[in-house]
């Protein structure tokens, strides 16, 4: 892995900002393309923190790359064959975007998160306790805590607004947003997005306990992979070698930093408390872990 400078916040001169999301700053080049610069910022309980963390831009921007180019038989997805030399930046611009930046085509988003859950964890663990289903989908009784499904579970969400939090949706409901061939469409999509590449985690020692996509459509109206994709940030990444049903178990990603939040005294509104030195490069271990073991040359 190259190194870089730590990104919190980019400020590029020559071009227009887009959009400033809680970890990606978003750039207008033309009528047909952006660019994305993925920053080392954090964000947990919907707070961006002011601690950034070590690498986090350039592993996202990496595994993200891995997958779409890994992917993209199966759907094809926003990269262009645009080079980050074409762009009018001066040195320290350029400086901000290395090895976290990418030019992608402009595409019309889907008002939706595809979620995939393959095991019984976090929201739909409780929806679980409470009514035996997950989403409104019926499950055999008995299941344990973290168990791996009968079947991976597609389970839809809607698009909050900035600083609120997605909500469930029924299937129903995706297919009055995008129209039921759609809403079919992005279902298998997703699933078999999920399928993919759970089996080559599982070949690198990672199990992927659920996961996010987000879709757009181009001028031709085609479904195309958009954002990030099975990244430590869109999805819940867990050892294999130390997974047990019926415990939480540890995943490569935030959770650490949500984990140490919740034993201070903090209302979960901004601003943050800032991280200990050993809270953030902790954290940047385990993104750098999982971008070293997806990655790696498979025997």
């Amino acid at each position: 892995m190259q190194s870089t400078s730590l990104v919190h916040t980019t400020h590029l001169r020559h071009l227009p900002l887009l959009h400033r999301g809680k970890v990606r700053d978003i750039y207008d080049i033309d009528a047909g393309h952006m660019l994305i610069v993925t920053t080392d910022r954090l964000s947990a309980f919907d707070v961006v923190l002011s601690d950034p963390i070590p690498h986090k831009g350039q592993v996202l921007t990496e595994i993200s790359d891995f997958w779409f180019k890994r992917t993209s038989s199966i759907v094809p997805n926003q990269l262009s064959n645009r080079s980050l030399e074409e762009l009018p930046l001066d040195a320290d611009e350029r400086e901000q975007l290395r090895g976290r930046a990418i030019i992608v085509r402009k595409l019309k988003a889907l008002p939706l998160e595809a979620v995939v859950r393959g095991y019984l964890i976090g929201s739909g663990w409780k929806d679980y306790q409470a009514t035996g289903k997950v989403c409104g989908i019926e499950l055999p009784t008995g299941l344990a805590l973290a168990e791996r499904l009968p079947t991976p579970l597609f389970t839809p969400a809607s698009k909050a607004p900035a600083g609120q939090h997605d909500e469930n949706i029924r299937y129903d409901e995706v297919e009055s947003l995008i129209g039921a061939s759609m809403a079919a469409k992005v279902r298998e999509t997703s699933l078999t997005l999920y399928e993919f590449a759970a089996s080559h985690a599982r070949d690198c020692g990672i199990i992927i306990a659920d996961t996010k996509f987000e879709f757009g459509l181009d001028a031709e109206g085609r479904l195309t992979l958009i954002d990030e994709v099975l990244t430590p940030d869109s999805s819940r990444f867990w050892p294999a070698d130390t997974y047990r049903v019926g415990i939480s178990p540890p995943s490569f990603d935030k959770q650490f930093v949500r984990d140490y939040l919740e034993t201070l005294d903090w209302d979960k509104r901004a601003p943050a408390p800032k991280l200990p030195a050993a809270i953030i490069e902790k954290t940047s271990e385990k993104y750098r872990e999982a971008l070293r073991r997806l990655t790696r040359p498979q025997s």
